[in-house]
């Protein structure tokens, strides 16, 4: 396991500090009344008691506003289950940011939602888990999901709302990507997100139940490219491919520290959702620090921002300035050490005991989902 060096030792980011960053993931709870296996969510979550208060989110937003964020997503867990959304809401549009929430839409009324457009709500993101009712049902362990889904849909096109139907994709509903982007389109959404499974935090704990095979993997991303070509100019598709079966990492974040940042129910501010599971990090709190400070100066903003802490063969790499590195915490569940390569890159020495694992979880039969709940230290 690796020690990650000190801010200190560590030079900043000339450009990324002057620009600040353009988007922040504000988990407002990680209450939800959902219970899906691939949750990105940490497995120990932070108590209800424990979450920031209306006030201090407001005073979060207006902070981050002024350090240049433009975007701002409501994001949870359901963040609908706070009943001071629409306070944090208020704020935020009159501060100027671009608002986004990101809900499985089944705790929503319609009221509710025309009460939030009223406010200035500019954009819904809405999850799917599945066409087939049952299946999706089995996979969010809450019977009714479905058919509620579809309702909050439509009522977000009637209420002038930006719509993106968020697709998680797994060996349990990928037999369906091509109808669940024709539901996305027969919506009305202007934007879909093709996300295949992520491996961390839950979806990690369910990695055997989740993979689908190279070869289905394939078939899928075939689907999709033909219907990106079949409704371009239409609806604009966001895919995330399949890390197990790909050559090169993605971007984390677009960069780590570089243009976007998330806090927790509790306050902390993390440069990754999942970079809790790191060790070595020191994450300050909202409560304690002020954002400009964190962003700035914040020893787990530092500790991968730019290219000074890289290992070979991603130090000498002439991509080392398009992917970052990867994802830290695929690097770190896999090797132990979260400054070794990425082994979704075919540079790493660990590129192919990667790529057989999934191939061997693949080709099992699924394990039953452990679902995600809020228990044990986490719990409230």
């Amino acid at each position: 396991m690796n020690e990650i060096a000190p801010a200190a030792t560590v030079t900043p980011d000339p450009a990324v500090c002057a620009r600040g960053p353009i988007g922040l993931l504000a988990e407002l709870t990680y209450r939800c009344p959902l219970q899906c296996p691939y949750c990105s969510n940490p497995l120990e979550m932070t108590r209800p008691r424990d979450e920031l208060t209306t006030a201090e989110w407001q005073d979060v937003l207006r902070q981050a506003a002024s350090i240049g964020v433009l975007q701002l997503h409501l994001s949870g867990g359901e963040p609908c289950v706070r009943t001071d959304l629409e306070e944090i809401l208020k704020t935020a549009v009159e501060v100027g940011l671009y608002t986004n929430l990101i809900t499985s839409g089944v705790t929503l009324t319609r009221e509710r939602l025309e009460g939030m457009a009223k406010l200035g709500l500019d954009h819904v993101q809405l999850s799917i888990q599945d066409v087939e009712d049952d299946n999706a049902d089995r996979i969010a362990a809450y019977p009714g999901a479905a058919a509620k889904k579809r309702e909050v849909a439509r009522w977000v096109k009637e209420l002038g709302l930006a719509l993106t139907i968020n697709v998680v994709v797994h060996r349990q509903n990928i037999h369906n990507v091509e109808r669940m982007i024709e539901y996305a389109v027969a919506a009305g959404a202007g934007r879909i997100e093709v996300a295949h499974t992520q491996y961390y935090a839950w979806a990690l704990k369910n990695r055997a139940a989740l993979i689908p095979t190279r070869a289905v993997f394939m078939d899928s991303m075939k689907v999709v490219e033909g219907l990106k070509a079949k409704y371009k100019g239409i609806i604009v598709f966001d895919v995330v491919v399949h890390d197990y079966y790909a050559k090169r990492p993605k971007p984390c974040m677009g960069g780590w520290g570089r243009s976007l940042l998330d806090i927790t129910p509790s306050g902390k501010v993390l440069p990754c959702h999942a970079s809790e599971q790191l060790p070595g990090l020191t994450f300050d709190n909202v409560r304690d620090k002020p954002l400009a400070q964190i962003w700035l100066e914040g020893q787990a903003f530092q500790a991968f921002r730019g290219t000074e802490w890289m290992k070979e063969p991603c130090r000498s790499c002439d991509k080392r300035e398009v992917d970052w590195g990867g994802c830290r915490c695929q690097a770190f569940a896999f090797t132990g050490d979260a400054c070794a390569t990425d082994p979704t890159c075919e540079k790493s020495s660990l590129h192919a005991d990667f790529a057989a694992t999934a191939a061997r979880e693949a080709a099992a039969p699924p394990p039953p989902f452990i679902y995600r709940r809020l228990t044990g230290p986490g719990a409230g």
